[in-house]
């Protein structure tokens, strides 16, 4: 959904577009915008019942069609309103999709490596956003309507892949095993570790997905919006907040902005050309970062740099002496290069893995419609705002960049998801093993028992695939127990 982020604000200052549309004023310009996110909002938050009933891997399939079926009604339009109506559709299909994947990419990704993935789909995300400004700027050059047609159609494109690739993906294993389908959740654990049943790795964290699963079960563990409320509550506040406060630091008009600093028409797009590369180019690093520095440090040392370049945007546009174009591109590279690397992947992430399994859905799609509800808002006040405060605008962001350092993030790097509860307190950690620096705790525990496995203690499988149906999983989990290793077994349906 990058790309339908991006694709708007480099068409709203093409004379063919304005043409169009008889010249919309600030508050059409930015409800035409901003729409969208009413739609995301509104099925972002049905995104979590709809995840939990169909499973993740069909909500992604729906959300993509919805996305397909609001381009062709944006490319097609034949005026204001119904562009607005097309806006909305997509709108549906963002809010969907900006819900469940990052469920699905948590839920499939190794405790080791899951913050670095989810930094790889952002960066998706965000090629999907460079490649929609390169588009408009290139399109630009069209001297007819197409020059705006053909960019919302290429969105089209773009959505039917991902209806067509989701369709080949395997289901999320912890909502297989959370509804029963046992066999199924091991095999695709098995496969995202190399396809073998008997897998070391595979069937240990099976076990521990089944545990947690079964064991919530056993404390009669509610999975309603008031139970979440209730007993999450500070979990979901911080998931809510993260993602608010990453739409509060940042703005999506880069063409009105470096056609206010100076910038005009054409050039202003291809200044955002440029921005948008380097914002591309400052995802990568949180790859390799996010599983060593964790999330804390990323996000405060991105909200410095923030605060500072907002700050120095405004005080240049406020000057306004002949170097203010150039001095304002480059602060504004530096804002989005620091926003790449902090406040824009990682909140995704951090509402996606501190939540458990039994709302886990349901928490995501609260933070991601506060993402989509503070986008909005951002999205129809910024051209009023531009006009009417001007300068002032920069260093308000940069007020909420000082501001997130009064939340307090715990630190989750490393840590496995059924893990989470220890990070909050909420458990007294494992085998007497304290809270502080808890993520290299369980790593550490986690390689020793696998370093201490052997054939004898893990029982081989007797059969092909297809003889394994009977859903006793019991029967292909087994471990002995062995003096100085932590016991795996686990407790079965009829205990529980």
């Amino acid at each position: 959904f990058g790309y339908d982020q991006g694709v708007m604000s480099g068409l709203i200052t093409g004379p063919n577009f304005l043409a169009f549309f008889n010249k919309l004023d600030s508050f059409q310009l930015g409800t035409m915008v901003a729409v969208l996110e009413i739609g995301a909002f509104l099925t972002s938050i049905a995104a979590g019942r709809i995840g939990d009933i169909i499973g993740r891997r069909i909500t992604l399939f729906c959300g993509a069609v919805l996305f397909v079926v609001g381009g062709a009604v944006q490319t097609f339009t034949t005026g204001y309103e119904v562009m607005v109506l097309g806006r909305v559709l997509s709108g549906f299909g963002v809010g969907l999709l900006s819900t469940i994947v990052p469920i699905y990419q948590s839920e499939v990704s190794p405790p080791s490596h899951r913050g670095a993935l989810a930094c790889m789909e952002f960066t998706g995300n965000i090629f999907g956003y460079a490649c929609s400004v390169w588009i408009d700027y290139f399109c630009s050059f069209i001297s007819s309507n197409l020059s705006w047609r053909v960019p919302l159609f290429i969105q089209c494109v773009i959505g039917a892949i991902l209806a067509a690739g989701s369709l080949f993906i395997p289901e999320s294993p912890r909502w297989l095993i959370d509804t029963g389908r046992d066999d199924e959740g091991m095999r695709v654990i098995a496969d995202l570790h190399g396809g073998y049943l008997e897998d070391h790795e595979a069937v240990a964290e099976f076990r521990e997905i089944k545990d947690k699963v079964m064991a919530d079960r056993h404390s009669g563990e509610k999975r309603t919006y008031k139970h979440m409320w209730k007993r999450y509550k500070r979990r979901v506040l911080l998931a809510m907040s993260a993602l608010a406060f990453s739409q509060l630091v940042w703005w999506t008009y880069y063409e009105l902005f470096f056609t206010e600093a100076g910038w005009i028409g054409r050039d202003a797009i291809l200044m955002t050309g440029i921005n948008a590369i380097i914002y591309l180019l400052s995802t990568i690093p949180t790859w390799y970062l996010v599983d060593r520095w964790g999330r804390r440090a990323i996000l405060l040392s991105g909200a410095v740099v923030m605060a500072i370049a907002l700050t120095a945007t405004g005080w240049w546009m406020w000057i306004d002496v002949p170097q203010t174009p150039q001095a304002v591109v480059v602060s504004v590279i530096i804002f989005n290069a620091a926003f790449g690397y902090s406040w824009g992947p990682i909140p995704w992430l951090y509402a996606s893995e501190i939540l458990p399994l039994t709302i886990r859905a349901k928490g995501v799609s609260l933070s991601t419609a506060t993402n989509w509800a503070f986008n909005y808002v951002v999205g129809e006040l910024t051209p009023v705002l531009q006009e009417t405060i001007a300068w002032r605008l920069y260093p308000m962001h940069g007020g909420f960049c000082i501001a997130s350092f009064f939340l307090g993030y715990p630190e989750t790097k490393g840590v496995p998801l059924e893990e989470m509860d220890a990070v909050f307190g909420e458990e007294g950690g494992k085998d007497g093993f304290p809270l502080h620096d808890y993520s290299e705790q369980v790593a550490l525990v986690n390689r020793e028992e696998h370093d201490a496995d052997d054939e004898e203690t893990i029982a081989p499988l007797k059969g092909s695939h297809e003889e394994i149906g009977n859903g006793s999983w019991k029967a292909w989990t087994h471990r002995q127990n062995r003096p100085g290793s932590r016991s795996y077994t686990p407790i079965n349906d009829e205990e529980a």
